[in-house]
């Protein structure tokens, strides 16, 4: 019998007995066994805490390329995770999501350090000034966390739960203990075996539980992070627990919710958009069996069209083969297991007590390819609720399979009430061609959906659908969903980090943040910082250009050259009015000069500048101004070769500060450069 392993304490190690039987969802049969009893969870814990200063000491950067690196290899090996996801009862589509997506996921979060320092911390926002003469600024860092992710996944995605979590915290500098559902933990297992045998992670990043986990929150503190996707009963209990509040621990929930799609009144029969919804439920109710946290339960429709849909949605639900997914034509699998069988069935009996069931059935249904009473099968149901507003069993049952309610509305306002009575979403769904009704949609039902799909034919081929979250969008809803948020790209990452509020001198904190900020030390550079490698350029060290006098013959020139002949550069006779005491200098035009001050034109480590970012032209220059230009390191980011033969280079950010005769600063930016490198590296 296959033992199913935990990798803890920087070794693979046997639970004591059995705690969980694992079972082949389609035939029956038992395929294995796992158990967590025994385990230390504090040393756990506390393992991962201590071997997590090398996650901390890693740059953004590097943990980037490290995220990479690591979906690359698992991209390498996927039709290995394939063969043992046909176990969970997954088809092929079902797979893809969860194998691939999960994937894609670390690409993603990987591809977030271009919007981080190469810092192994962030730099959130912006300074702010503290005092009158400037010598004392506050800002805000953002540091990893000491402590572990805890990540607790529902049975549904056993790859996509562990990797769309874990991308996150490892992003941040934070490692991870993931306890996976204990019945489809041996897929995780596998997975986690490469990653483990990959050495692309540091130790202790990593840990895996693969039985029931319990007391694995008995020993958390403020230094870690806690989340949990699930049933939002066992979310609620487990953010209850005494641990939790008594140590502030961080708790993320993201519970199954009843989730609603909505038809437009202007998605009439005849329309695509029309065409589209009944695809986009009848795929929500079949994917992974309808497992999913984010499946549509709830279809609402226009009252006049109520007959037409159900009957379109049936008649697609009945040419729906269930059965092995390994067989032609198959297009939903079994359940998870035959536990989550009687649990549906359960709840669709109490749902049926207050509605029609117009499609499905308990036990008559067809299964191609398997005994149907051996695997974990259930039948999609289809129900029909007439009163939404008064029998509202559909509003608080959620039956987590193929099982989905549609009904009623009178108007957008009455299909936003409904929506609204599931209590807090994951996600909703409007299709509809009309950007009218969306925008009344969107707008009434935000405030209870942490996500809400705009469909219609014009994105439909590119939209991933209502059920799919995005890596780099919020996932979470408020209420029933469990008031929780993750992912959401950068934002994701933020949430592993904990804000601190530093002040100071601006030279203190420019060197705290490796930021140049105003008021700080600007030694001049010598030589000029255009001769300077990448390696060689210090924050905050400054070029002090030679002037220049503005003339009426430099406004001329640059309007011929630009084409810009705005009344306020080239009419004196327009001014009346305006805020201009005479004719003034381009802004464009003051920006281009101070290049043309501070750029040193020789050949050297400079290879390019590819952009500019917060321009202001905060002064106007009139004829007769003197302008110079304080030309200071800013920010320096790393970046890595994309290829042996690439330059080895880095990106510096300049802050380009253009001053007049006064001494006040008439315009502000800062260039983006690419700079070479020393070594080779």
């Amino acid at each position: 019998m296959q033992r199913y392993q935990n990798y803890v304490l920087g070794q693979w190690i046997d639970g004591q007995g059995v705690e969980t039987p694992l079972y082949h969802a389609i035939t029956g049969q038992q395929i294995g066994e796992a158990s967590s009893a025994g385990i230390d969870f504090g040393a756990v814990l506390e393992y991962g805490r201590k071997n997590g200063y090398t996650l901390r000491k890693m740059t953004f950067q590097e943990r980037g390329r490290m995220l990479k690196a690591l979906a690359l290899f698992l991209l390498e090996r996927k039709e290995k995770y394939y063969q043992i996801s046909a176990l969970t009862g997954a088809t092929k589509i079902d797979s893809w999501i969860d194998i691939e997506g999960g994937i894609g996921n670390l690409f993603a979060n990987a591809s977030l350090r271009r919007q981080f320092p190469d810092l192994p911390y962030y730099v959130d926002g912006s300074a702010a000034p503290l005092s009158k003469n400037g010598t004392f600024i506050g800002h805000h860092i953002m540091v990893p966390k000491e402590g572990v992710a805890v990540h607790i996944n529902a049975f549904n995605f056993p790859i996509w739960g562990m990797l769309e979590k874990i991308a996150v915290n490892l992003m941040a500098g934070v490692p991870a203990v993931v306890k996976p559902s204990e019945y489809t933990c041996f897929l995780t297992e596998v997975m986690v075996r490469d990653i483990i045998d990959s050495q692309i992670l540091p130790e202790g990043a990593l840990q895996l539980v693969c039985g029931l986990g319990r007391g694995i929150l008995d020993t958390v503190d403020a230094r870690d992070v806690v989340t949990f996707t699930g049933s939002a009963a066992t979310g609620k209990l487990l953010k209850g627990l005494p641990r939790i509040s008594e140590q502030s621990v961080s708790f993320n929930l993201e519970a199954d919710s009843l989730n609603a799609t909505i038809l437009g009144e202007a998605a009439t029969p005849g329309t695509e958009e029309f065409d589209l919804f009944v695809k986009e439920c009848v795929k929500e109710i079949t994917i992974k069996a309808g497992q999913k946290c984010t499946a549509v339960r709830r279809i609402i429709v226009p009252e006049n069209v109520l007959d037409e849909v159900q009957n379109a949605i049936a008649t697609k639900l009945a040419s729906t083969k269930i059965g092995d997914p390994s067989q032609e034509g198959v297009r939903m699998g079994a359940l998870a297991t035959k536990l989550q069988v009687e649990r549906v069935r359960a709840n669709v009996e109490l749902l049926a007590q207050s509605q029609q069931m117009v499609f499905g059935h308990l036990d008559d249904f067809e299964v191609h390819g398997a005994e149907k009473n051996a695997g974990a099968f259930f039948s999609p149901i289809l129900f029909r609720n007439e009163k939404p507003l008064q029998a509202t069993a559909c509003h608080d049952i959620e039956a987590f399979g193929p099982v989905a309610t549609i009904m009623p509305y009178k108007g957008m306002e009455q299909a936003i009430e409904i929506a609204k009575l599931g209590k807090g979403s994951l996600v909703s769904s409007i299709v509809t061609p009309s950007n009218q009704e969306a925008v009344e949609y969107v707008v009434g039902a935000a405030s209870m959906h942490g996500r809400i799909l705009v469909l219609n034919k014009d994105c439909a081929k590119e939209s991933t659908g209502h059920g799919s979250p995005m890596p780099l969008l919020t996932h979470g809803g408020p209420g029933r969903a469990g008031g929780g948020e993750e992912m959401g790209g950068k934002r994701g990452v933020l949430h592993y980090l904990q804000r601190t509020a530093i002040q100071g001198h601006p030279t203190t904190i420019t060197a705290i943040t490796q930021q140049f900020q105003v008021g700080a030390e600007m030694p001049e550079a010598n030589p000029h910082v255009f001769r300077k490698h990448f390696e060689e350029l210090v924050i905050g060290e400054t070029v002090f250009t030679h002037k220049h006098t503005v003339s009426d013959a430099d406004i001329v020139n640059f309007a011929n050259v630009s084409g810009d002949n705005f009344y306020a550069h080239m009419d004196a006779t327009s001014l009346e009015g305006t805020i201009f005491e005479r004719r003034v200098a381009h802004g464009y035009f003051i920006l281009s000069k101070a290049a043309g001050l501070f750029v040193d034109p020789k050949k050297g480590p400079v290879l390019l500048n590819y952009g500019i970012e917060e321009a202001r032209f905060t002064k106007p220059v009139y004829p007769g101004a003197t302008i110079g230009v304080r030309f200071t390191v800013k920010e320096k980011i790393d970046q890595e070769k994309r290829s042996p033969e690439d330059i080895a280079k880095g990106i510096v950010k300049f802050l380009v500060d253009v001053y007049d005769e006064t001494g006040e600063t008439v315009a502000l930016a800062t260039i983006l450069t690419m700079v070479k490198k020393l070594k080779d590296a």
